[in-house]
């Protein structure tokens, strides 16, 4: 039989596939790739869904760990927020499961793999790419896109071959990850109107406020209101906490792949939080030369990341960097939070370059005299002294 790895998610489109590729004579594995979200019960049922519909095995990868150290420690580092609102909570979870996915298919030998996207999105393109690049003797195959086929007509080819699952579409689309979940629907269809209250997954339930200390070590999130644990552990008790105050809500409007404008709506309390918190310690960490540099660069890699450019060389140079701009990034920031909000309230450090020894910003200079500070201001001005005078 033609050995072929199908990237798994349980929803329709990759059921009708699975179903179909087995019909064809394909001998299907599937593999569902876990980078955040999926509970124990929620993945023991994919798979028995994935016997349903007549694979040979099911593989799931955990690779949650894996997404922090390769991409969210980065997009941490550079305060990625593609748009300056959107945590890239999906977008970058696809590169983890392309790679995740593309290799398993190595490792048993497979001659085909499978996807289940559609043609008018993103992920067909950050699928197919990492495929081709890293086993381009590997073939592809899309069904959805090959066929275009309706929803309807899904539903009643597995109704056909016994496959008699209720698969009536939820109101809204629910991808929750370690970095955030994402949440579509008919209002995002459109460019006018919010998604309601009652789309988001977490409601809220705290109408007070709370503190809450993030501890940062070289850029790293290492403990929350003191408790230390890894990274991931802290993303995800962050995110307990934060969720219940409604906080990390918005809709972030942005430019496809593929050319066409597209809207989302996301939850991202703990990523939101972070790369807040983060920021501001780096306001006060390191020098302004640094702040500007990283700022574009971080904003190419959070782009690349998207249109899936992950296996760039390029984006292994910016790691480089980002990772080197972290050394003196270590200290606590404060943070209280409120319904649907939050404030920063400070920061304290070791390497808080607002040291008030060198004088504080607009009432007490002890760096320099004012003769100094004149002879400053006037060669400081020199260059554009000459221009206007030249060109008056």
């Amino acid at each position: 039989m033609k050995k072929l790895v199908i990237a798994y998610s349980g929803g329709l489109d990759t059921s009708y596939c699975a179903v179909s590729l087995s019909k064809q004579g394909y001998d299907v594995h599937a593999v569902s790739v876990n980078t955040g979200g999926f509970s124990s019960e929620e993945i023991k049922k994919i798979e028995e869904n994935a016997y349903k519909m007549g694979v040979s095995t099911y593989q799931n990868i955990n690779a949650i760990h894996t997404f922090y150290n390769k991409v969210i420690k980065y997009l941490i580092f550079g305060n990625v927020l593609k748009n300056n609102t959107y945590p890239l909570s999906v977008s970058a979870e696809r590169i983890i499961q392309a790679i995740e996915i593309v290799n398993y298919a190595k490792s048993i030998d497979a001659k085909f793999i499978a996807h289940g996207s559609t043609g008018a999105g993103n992920d067909q393109v950050r699928f197919d790419m990492i495929f081709q690049i890293i086993a381009p003797e590997i073939k592809i195959i899309t069904p959805i896109r090959d066929q275009n086929l309706s929803r309807q007509e899904e539903i009643k080819y597995l109704k056909d071959n016994g496959i008699n699952t209720s698969w009536e579409k939820a109101k809204y689309s629910i991808n929750k990850g370690l970095w955030g979940t994402s949440v579509g629907g008919e209002e995002t269809l459109t460019s006018i109107n919010p998604l309601p209250e009652t789309a988001y997954p977490s409601q809220l339930k705290n109408t007070s406020s709370e503190k809450v200390t993030l501890s940062f070590e070289k850029g790293e999130l290492i403990a929350v209101n003191n408790i230390e644990n890894n990274s991931v552990k802290n993303i995800e008790y962050l995110n307990t906490i934060a969720s219940k105050f409604g906080i990390g809500r918005d809709v972030h409007v942005g430019d496809t792949i593929v050319g066409i404008k597209g809207r989302v709506g996301f939850e991202a309390a703990a990523a939101l939080l972070i790369i807040k918190a983060h920021h501001l310690l780096e306001k006060h960490t390191l020098t302004k030369w640094q702040l500007q540099h990283k700022e574009y660069l971080a904003n190419f890699y959070g782009m690349h990341l998207h249109e899936g450019q992950y296996l760039d060389p390029v984006m292994r140079n910016m790691e480089a960097f980002l990772q080197s701009s972290q050394d003196k990034v270590s200290g606590v920031v404060h943070i209280t939070l409120k319904p649907y909000h939050f404030t920063l309230d400070g920061i304290s450090s070791p390497h808080d370059l607002m040291n008030a020894k060198f004088g504080s910003y607009g009432e007490i200079n002890n760096g320099w005299t004012a003769e100094e500070a004149k002879g400053f201001i006037k060669i400081f001005g020199n260059q554009n002294k000459i221009y206007q005078q030249v060109n008056q």
